[in-house]
């Protein structure tokens, strides 16, 4: 059996200096690239993140605090993100589990029916290294996404960016044409699978609520401060080359009351900017894809 591709296998080393400038269209200059992610936490599994911590130190199942925790983000913390989303007039990325769309119907009928980009998330929140067959879990997270929305997403998010080694031949197999693990450059690039190359966009695990808050404990404003500052940078490099920047958040973090207006903050200030768009996943992939088949095609 052939041993799956490593990394450095699969992406060749390229400095961001010496590709050519990047354009958008028009007199854009930046992407803002929102990823809303909607997940499902099973009761009968440990828990994906603890902010209580368990008594003695010892982890509890089931752990009902937890699970109350993110449900929370299902019954109420969504509903302020689309009612934001709807105002600006925005369609996110939705990083969603497949089940979703039977857990939480109503929920996913709204986001479908408001027109968000559906990216693949598995079928419920957990490790990928845990599945017992990768394969069969990503086709089912597919199948179930493309019968409740009437189209195949393009896009895939691993939960808690987890995948092994042969993670994007499967992803590429399945129908996959970007992903969003590789957090190794400010721009579109091109790997390798064995089914053929697989665009990888710059998701971010900076600009993300869930090491902000669930792991470094930041205060409520900090996502405002961060995004900011992360944005100012961006865009003023995006006056030779076009540049992304990516937004990750959580109903159960950044839908809660004391978060949710430096959430909106955030908008308020990225849209003062000229020349900002606001894209999803699928429309990046659509600008970028043909930059990337005229590069493969020159290294033929």
């Amino acid at each position: 059996m052939t041993e799956p591709m490593r990394p450095n296998q699969r992406a060749d080393y390229s400095a961001i200096v010496d590709r050519p400038p990047l354009k958008l269209p028009a007199k854009a200059r930046i992407v803002f690239w929102t990823i809303v992610n909607y997940e499902v936490w099973d009761i009968g599994k440990p828990m994906a993140r603890q902010l209580l911590p368990a008594p003695t130190g010892a982890v509890l199942m089931p752990d009902v605090v937890h699970w109350a925790f993110h449900e929370y983000g299902m019954r109420v913390g969504c509903w302020r993100f689309f009612e934001l989303f709807q105002k600006l007039g925005i369609k996110p990325t939705l990083s969603a589990n497949a089940r979703i769309c039977e857990d939480y119907e109503r929920v996913a009928a709204q986001a479908r029916d408001d027109g968000w980009e559906f990216m693949g998330h598995a079928y419920e929140q957990g490790p990928i290294h845990k599945e017992p067959d990768q394969a069969a879990m990503i086709k089912r997270s597919m199948d179930v996404l493309e019968q409740f929305t009437g189209k195949r997403p393009v896009g895939w998010l691993g939960p808690g960016l987890t995948q092994t080694l042969e993670t994007p031949d499967l992803l590429a197999a399945a129908g996959v044409k970007y992903i969003g693990d590789w957090v190794y450059d400010d721009e579109p690039t091109v790997i390798r699978t064995t089914k053929g190359p697989l665009v990888t966009l710059p998701y971010t695990i900076e600009l993300n609520d869930i090491p902000m808050m669930m792991v470094q404990h930041h205060e409520s404003d900090y996502l405002l401060k961060r995004t900011i500052d992360q944005f100012d940078r961006l865009y003023a490099e995006s006056k030779d080359r076009a540049k992304i920047c990516a937004l990750a958040i959580h109903p159960y973090i950044s839908g809660q009351p004391h978060r949710i207006k430096y959430l909106e903050a955030i908008y308020d200030y990225v849209n003062k900017h000229e020349g900002v768009l606001h894209w999803n996943g699928e429309q990046i992939l659509d600008w970028y894809q043909p930059i990337a088949d005229k590069q493969l095609r020159a290294a033929e």
